[in-house]
C-alpha cells in the first residue's frame, strides 16, 4: 500500500484533476532552478500520465505531497523507475515549491517513502539524484539515512555534476 500520511502531510497519488495544482510546482522557474528547465503544460499533463500508470505497473510512483492541515499541494514525492547514470533505478524524487522551503517538508515526505520502498515494496536498493551545487536537495537525503555513492556527469539534466544517493535494504 502507497504511503498515506505523515504527521503534518497526505501524501496520495496524482489524479489528472491536479493539473493546476502542480503545474503551479512544476513550471515555477525558482522552484525548478536546478532542472533542465521549467515544466511546459504539456510536460506537466505527460509526467501526471506516467505517474498514474507507474502506480499500476510498479506499486510506486510521485504521489501529491498535501499540507493536512490547509489542503495546499505543496510539491511531490515519490520512488519512480528511472535510468540514473546508465543504471536502471529505484529513484526517489522530491520537489518542494518554494514558497514552502525550509519547513520540513521534503524530508519528511521522502522518510515515509524510502521506509514505504525498503520495508513495503521490499526492493533492495533506492536511490536519490541531484545536482552537487543543489545542497538543500543533498541534506535531505543524508538527513532520512542515505549515504553518498557517487557523482557522475548528467545527460538528463545538462551534462552537470550530479550526485547519487543512496539506501540499501539490510542484509537479511
Amino acid at each position: 500500500m502507497l504511503p498515506q500520511e505523515t504527521d503534518r502531510l497526505l501524501l496520495r497519488p496524482f489524479k489528472t484533476a491536479d493539473f493546476d495544482e502542480i503545474h503551479h510546482v512544476l513550471s515555477d522557474a525558482k522552484t525548478m532552478q536546478f532542472w533542465p528547465a521549467p515544466f511546459s503544460e504539456e510536460a506537466t499533463r505527460d509526467w501526471i500520465k506516467n505517474n498514474i500508470s507507474q502506480y499500476s505497473n510498479d506499486g510506486c510512483g510521485r504521489m501529491a505531497i498535501v499540507q493536512k492541515q490547509t489542503g495546499v499541494l505543496v510539491g511531490h514525492c515519490g520512488i519512480a523507475r528511472i535510468e540514473v547514470n546508465g543504471v536502471l533505478e529505484n529513484d526517489l524524487g522530491y520537489i518542494v515549491h518554494h514558497a514552502f522551503w525550509n519547513r520540513g517538508y521534503a524530508s519528511e515526505a521522502a522518510a515515509a517513502h524510502l521506509d514505504f520502498g525498503l520495508r513495503d515494496l521490499h526492493l533492495g536498493r533506492v536511490s536519490a539524484n541531484m545536482p552537487a551545487s543543489h545542497g538543500a536537495s543533498r541534506r535531505v537525503a543524508e538527513k532520512i539515512g542515505m549515504l553518498y555513492a557517487g557523482q557522475f556527469l548528467n545527460p538528463r539534466n545538462r551534462m552537470i555534476s550530479t550526485c547519487l544517493y543512496a539506501a540499501e535494504q539490510p542484509p537479511a
